[in-house]
């Protein structure tokens, strides 16, 4: 036992001796190779004696003599030489193969990531973030679209209001209780809303018997066209049309019942959502700087001063939006009433009321809303008058294009002409009428917002580079007047 322990020791230490002559190889041919990274080494080495500052004696007698067969005795220590030596630090490149488990080569990555074009990762890495920002929008659009009357009715509400608050502002500069102003105001903006409502009402009631009568003497007019113009129709081809309009109708019955009940669900939603508007309306100008401050302690703390700075000149955009779309809405609307008045088209009070309001989506909505004065135009008094009323229409709107929008909204809405134009179309592709109303305010105030923060940041910027560029100017003058107060000491 005691021979075997014996030569269990020798062949320890004669493991050892081989693995430090190992170290001692593998240390040089990497030494050669940071030398000469392109000539790798071919020939193998022979002995390699330890180097200088290693005051042991040299590996390659002690491989001798354990080839020969000598063992130490068991309580000689192990000489210093048979520690495996400690290899230098491999350079980076060297690092990374040796962690991938391969040898290094010069034109070979260091990792996987740079064997793949710069192009092709800025892409990849561009495309993961607009699908990360696209899928946070969906969900934006998903919960507004599940929650549709609750933002909407907070949409409409910020636009009355915005339109209202300059006259509640100016009734509490001139002293009077901020509830009275804002209630005044309220009931004011309300009853002029339900006299546009009654107006439109009582000219539909009152014109609507002679319309009806116009409406059938151009029906009959279309018939007699139909018959002995181009198309050259017979009164059985005529009627069978009529008679499949009015089958399709029977047979479709289920399908009008349920239609009449979606309009039934529709009218409570629209009174609900009405209900809900005039009540957010009430306390944005009733309280909506405290609104504003509450909203404010929900960001971030290092994004409330960002957001102070950049809320009310967003509610000023808005403002000046709204004032300057009513304005302008006003002019289409009186400018086609008067055309369509004197062309003899019949409605043209109500008519010009529709063209109002459909003036708030800019560009298309008063034109899109004239096409039924074209309509009412064609069936009441021909297709010359229908002319007519369609170029009043494109004048209007070419005058609205090229100078009304420019110098009343040109200050407030700092957007091009196709991005309202794609804005309207986007909105009213995802949420109607309504979303067609709201966005190009959304656009005009996130344009605002995000021109606000990015000057701030440039600001901070340059200030930061300024006091960067001062504490180094202060530096370099403390470390001059030591230097100009030796020589004075000198002498």
């Amino acid at each position: 036992m005691a021979r075997g322990g014996k030569a269990f020791k020798a062949v320890a230490k004669g493991m050892a001796v081989v693995a430090s002559a190992a170290a001692v190889i593998e240390r040089r041919r990497r030494a050669a190779m940071a030398a000469d990274p392109h000539e790798l080494p071919t020939e193998a080495p022979g002995p390699v004696p330890v180097p200088r500052t290693d005051p042991a004696p040299a590996p390659a007698p002690v491989v001798a003599s354990v080839a020969a067969g000598a063992v130490a005795e068991p309580s000689a220590p192990v000489p210093a030489a048979t520690a495996p030596a400690a290899a230098p630090p491999a350079p980076a490149a060297h690092t990374a193969h040796a962690g991938l488990g391969r040898e290094y080569h010069p034109g070979r990555p260091a990792t996987p990531a740079e064997a793949v074009p710069w192009g092709l990762r800025v892409a990849a890495e561009s495309t993961w973030r607009l699908l990360l920002l696209g899928a946070a929008l969906y969900v934006i659009f998903y919960v507004v679209d599940m929650l549709r009357l609750v933002a909407f009715s907070v949409l409409a509400s910020l636009l009355i209001s915005a339109l209202l608050e300059p006259s509640v502002s100016w009734l509490r500069r001139r002293g009077v209780p901020r509830s009275l102003a804002a209630g005044g105001v309220f009931l004011s903006g309300l009853a002029g809303i339900g006299l546009v409502g009654w107006f439109v009402v009582w000219q539909v009631s009152t014109n609507l018997p002679d319309v009806t009568a116009q409406v059938k003497d151009g029906v009959n007019q279309l018939r007699d066209w139909l018959i002995t113009g181009p198309l050259h129709l017979t009164q059985q081809q005529i009627k069978d049309f009529a008679d499949q309009i009015t089958k399709a109708i029977t047979t479709n019955t289920d399908q009008l019942t349920s239609a009449s009940i979606t309009g039934a669900q529709i009218a409570v939603e629209i009174l609900t959502s009405l209900l809900m508007t005039f009540f957010t309306t009430f306390f944005l100008l009733y309280d909506g700087e405290r609104i504003w401050n509450w909203a404010l302690r929900g960001l971030p703390r290092h994004s409330r001063f960002a957001m102070a700075g950049a809320g009310p000149k967003a509610w000023a955009t808005l403002t000046a939006y709204v004032r300057g779309t009513v304005c302008v809405a006003f002019i289409d609307a009186v400018c086609i009433g008067i055309g369509i008045d004197l062309l003899g088209v019949p409605l043209a009070m109500p008519l010009a009321v529709i063209i109002f309001l459909g003036a708030f989506v800019p560009l298309v909505g008063a034109l899109v809303t004239g096409t039924v004065a074209v309509l009412i135009a064609l069936v009441t008094q021909g297709p010359w008058t229908a002319l007519m009323v369609l170029v009043v229409l494109i004048a209007v709107m070419q005058v609205e294009s090229h100078i009304l929008q420019p110098l009343i909204l040109g200050r407030a809405v700092r957007v091009h002409p196709l991005g309202v134009v794609l804005g309207v179309a986007a909105g009213g592709i995802i949420g109607g009428i309504g979303g067609a109303v709201v966005a190009v305010p959304l656009i005009a105030v996130t344009n605002t917002v995000v021109g606000h923060l990015r000057r701030r940041n440039e600001a901070g910027q340059a200030v930061f580079t300024a006091l960067e560029a001062a504490r180094e100017t202060a530096e370099r003058t403390a470390a001059a007047q030591p230097a100009a107060a030796q020589p004075a000491a000198a002498d």
